[in-house]
């Protein structure tokens, strides 16, 4: 009666070595951080691209934004630098969302008020394993440029 948990044990532990392959553990490699803003000049544009469902409930309805799986929210911040500080900025942003097998969306960006400053954000499709390439052309009186970047799901 005692042998059959003992030769289950056994088994499970022999079944987690064939697992390994015979690899030595390796220590964790910690993942760097992605860029979340670039500098045109006097102007800095932050960003982000995020699950809706990783959101806060408070803040997406503070925002107007449905929490939903297989969509995310992009969120554009324009601010003018000034002697270290970020001031408001005004200025248009249009943004485009490539997926690896070439499927093009157009973010429809909105104003959205946070305190003093006014930022922009929009909401598109992003599924789970998607690898999204997002462009930004952004037009302002303190600058003009793009921005380009990348966020995995």
């Amino acid at each position: 009666m005692f042998r059959l948990p003992h030769l289950l044990l056994s088994a499970a532990l022999l079944s987690l070595c064939a697992c390994s392959a015979q690899e030595t553990p390796r220590p964790a490699t910690p993942v760097e951080a992605q860029a979340s803003h670039a500098d045109l000049g006097a102007l800095r544009v932050h960003y982000n691209l995020l699950p809706t469902l990783s959101m806060n409930p408070t803040v997406a309805g503070n925002y107007g934004v449905q929490r939903e799986a297989d969509r995310a929210l992009l969120v554009v911040a324009l601010r003018q630098l000034d002697n270290g500080q970020e001031l408001p900025a005004k200025g248009s942003v249009l943004a485009t969302a490539t997926d690896l097998s070439g499927k093009r969306q157009q973010v429809a960006l909105r104003e959205v008020r946070t305190g003093e400053y006014t930022d922009l954000i929009g909401v598109l499709d992003a599924h789970p394993h998607d690898q999204l390439q997002v462009e930004l052309k952004v037009t302002t009186p303190v600058a003009n440029g793009d921005v380009r970047f990348q966020r995995n799901f």
